[in-house]
């Protein structure tokens, strides 16, 4: 499977972090460099992706969504501690994710792809998520997107 330019800077952060002794940076680097590795064997039984930087996003966005989740729970149930090495581990994984688009940029490609598909019922949402995923996945906001879809197409 051919190196890329995303794995190779969280291979060069990780050593880095390593000979820094920044502990928990590098428990968070190596953390990602496994579920990297768990990808690439679920992607051997399966079709990987043509770009394998989108492997590596798609890996990381799952990785901040349940770090997310994993903070309000513990923010919820008064454990502050583990939220804010949540918080640490989270911050790790969004140095190496692309910047998201914005609500508006958002809007817009939800606008171009409706007018582009001929979507004009909620029936469409699942043709417009496909294609905006297709199109803008990496820098998506899936979770934003689908209600912003919802209320374009309700």
């Amino acid at each position: 499977m051919p190196q890329t330019a995303l794995r190779d800077e969280i291979k060069a952060a990780t050593i880095t972090a390593m000979k820094a002794g920044d502990k928990p940076r590098t428990a968070a680097l190596r953390l990602i460099g496994a579920k990297i590795k768990d990808r690439d064997i679920e992607a051997r039984t399966g079709k990987a992706p043509d770009n394998d930087d989108d492997l590596v996003t798609e890996v990381l966005q799952k990785m901040a969504k349940q770090r997310r989740e994993s903070i309000t729970m513990y923010e919820d149930g008064g454990r502050q501690e583990l939220a804010d090495q949540e918080k640490g581990e989270l911050a790790v994984i969004e140095e190496f994710l692309p910047q998201m688009m914005s609500e508006d940029e958002t809007r817009a490609a939800i606008d171009a792809v409706k007018a582009e598909i001929g979507a004009d019922s909620i029936k469409d949402m699942g043709r417009v998520m496909g294609e905006l995923k297709k199109r803008h996945g990496a820098v998506l906001d899936m979770g934003l997107a689908s209600g912003l879809v919802k209320a374009a197409l309700g």
